[in-house]
């Protein structure tokens, strides 16, 4: 069977998108214009790096983690399983056992929470440390999100943060998911090779597979 198309999964991103809260907005200006250069259009950006879709790195939450560059990049490309958990507030061991994710290898979860990149949400459904010990035993390398966290917004201890760099599982947040079904992918979702990067912004992409 032909494979399908790539369909994105990115956060458009542009001056308006929500930012984390006294963090440092996304904005977009050209430094040089065609008419200045005579040739070309040049433009700069200034954003966190946890603005949009992207993949924190260990370093992100941990002095001694991993920065973006230290990660294996197989782990952001290959097979897929978005699962449907829009009726759950959390997102327990027993709630995660029930998608059968077994060989997996990268799940993407679906929330309840509207997909409203412009608006930075009040709450989020999150997931459990058992859950994310569940992940390990079933041997999932990449966990996404289609909202800004796998934590509580408000969460400074970061449990499930930390709890998956144990397991060395990756985290990719702020993925969009509203228009995807439940079902098995190919995902592509890869960071810039940043030397120092806490996290990098990602162009993420589905096809069936």
């Amino acid at each position: 069977m032909k494979k399908g198309k790539w369909i994105d999964i990115s956060q458009p991103v542009h001056d308006n998108i929500a930012h984390w809260p006294e963090d440092i907005p996304f904005s977009y200006e050209l430094s040089f214009t065609k008419k200045e250069t005579g040739s070309v259009n040049i433009g700069r950006i200034t954003t966190s790096l946890h603005t949009g879709t992207h993949v924190d790195a260990p370093f992100h939450f941990s002095d001694n983690g991993e920065k973006i560059i230290d990660l294996d990049i197989n782990h952001f490309i290959g097979p897929c399983l978005v699962a449907d958990v829009t009726s759950l507030k959390t997102i327990n061991r027993a709630a995660v056992e029930n998608l059968h994710i077994c060989g997996a290898e990268r799940l993407l979860l679906k929330t309840s929470t509207e997909c409203s990149p412009n608006t930075f949400p009040k709450s989020v459904p999150c997931l459990t440390v058992d859950a994310v010990d569940f992940l390990k035993e079933s041997d999932i390398k990449l966990l996404g999100v289609d909202v800004p966290s796998v934590d509580p917004l408000d969460s400074k201890e970061l449990l499930v943060h930390h709890q998956l760099y144990k397991h060395k599982i990756n985290i990719l947040e702020n993925v969009k998911l509203d228009h995807i079904k439940p079902g098995e992918y190919e995902l592509a979702a890869l960071p810039l090779p940043l030397k120092e990067g806490d996290g990098s912004p990602v162009r993420a992409a589905l096809r069936v597979l």
